[in-house]
């Protein structure tokens, strides 16, 4: 009999199925306590069940939809890379990012990304299917179990991991429900991002939700010219059209918005497209994101030498745009942006057991 993932159940759907078990209801509130308070992600540490009580729920409930397959650890000990296989088999990876007391898990929404920009690793692997809810959902609580053997847990999530997380609305929204449900994991929609290459019907659903979750557009050119060169969607979606729905998000949820764009030699790191990218936001409550690329084999493009990278900055910086630049963490291990992908554990610089 396949189990039922304990995150797909309401505490009521919980007291019903454990009723149907032979057992009070009120073991129900027990459970519920257990795997949202405790963060406990195993039946056998409930010690005030009865043993047949935890076998039978071991028989029917799945506490993770995710079986650990390794961990590996940056050089400067600041980002884990974690590698899940799924029920069916299939992989995705998620990144712990330590940065001072903030505990930030990068989630993936897909298996793959069906985006397939042209510097990112995940669009390389092709696309295979949306993570489901829960299966996004665990990322977090696994990572979270495994921040709690020394005394922390986890402060921040960004959806930045594989995939394009408004092609997987439906799975993301639940989700971040699951994240921000004080009966659940607790955590405050304002610690949550989410991230989109511009998916602009996806980008005005999120507007009207009714919940004021960070956003952030994976810009990556000043003009659609470029952004349709390495970009597919860009085909798809009009540079202006993405402008006035992320205008439209930060009117309906007040939100500042961030715009994400990677620097790429010869591409789009010129003073000129600086110049460029500052008159597109000029105005708007935004701030940009600087990423120096993030080498991927198999990728032929480089990263800028270090005084281009600061020569943009000026710019920028001359036209008042509000910038920061993410100097790569994790890239030791693959972790860095653009370059999640399926990896071979036997590859991996080191691999650690998981501790939860």
């Amino acid at each position: 009999m396949k189990k039922i993932p304990f995150t797909t159940l309401t505490k009521k759907e919980l007291a019903d199925k454990i009723e149907a078990l032979g057992e009070p209801k009120f073991r129900a509130d027990q459970v519920w306590d257990w795997v949202y308070e405790k963060k406990v992600l195993s039946f056998d540490k409930m010690e005030n069940l009865s043993k047949a009580l935890r076998e039978k729920l071991d028989q029917v409930l799945t506490l993770s939809s995710l079986t650990f397959v390794t961990k590996t650890e940056s050089n400067d000990q600041e980002t884990v890379k974690y590698l899940w296989e799924l029920a069916d088999g299939k992989r995705v990876e998620s990144v712990l990012i330590k940065s001072g007391r903030r505990r930030t898990v990068c989630v993936s929404s897909q298996v793959g990304c069906p985006a397939s920009c042209a510097f990112c690793a995940s669009g390389k692997m092709g696309f295979f299917r949306n993570l489901s809810a829960y299966e996004i959902y665990d990322q977090v609580v696994r990572i979270n179990s495994d921040l709690q053997e020394v005394g922390e847990c986890v402060s921040h999530i960004v959806f930045m991991g594989m995939g394009e997380p408004l092609k997987n609305y439906e799975s993301v929204i639940k989700a971040i429900g699951f994240l921000t449900d004080p009966a659940r994991f607790n955590l405050s929609d304002r610690r949550i991002t989410v991230s989109t290459v511009g998916v602009v019907e996806g980008i005005e659903r999120l507007a009207n939700e009714g919940i004021k979750v960070n956003l952030v557009l994976s810009l990556h050119a000043p003009n659609q010219h470029i952004r349709k060169k390495i970009i597919p969607y860009a085909r798809k979606y009009d540079l202006p059209d993405i402008m006035k729905a992320m205008d439209t998000y930060h009117k309906k949820t007040g939100r500042d918005i961030t715009y994400e764009y990677t620097l790429i030699e010869g591409i789009n790191d010129h003073p000129d497209h600086a110049f460029e990218l500052a008159h597109l936001v000029k105005g708007r409550h935004c701030t940009v994101n600087l990423i120096p690329y993030n080498p991927v084999p198999g990728i032929r493009l480089r990263r800028p030498a270090t005084k281009e990278i600061k020569a943009f900055r000026s710019v920028l910086f001359g036209c008042k745009i509000p910038n920061t630049c993410r100097w790569t963490k994790g890239d030791d291990i693959a972790a860095a942006c653009g370059q999640l992908a399926y990896q071979n554990p036997s590859e991996s610089s080191s691999s650690l057991p998981l501790s939860a």
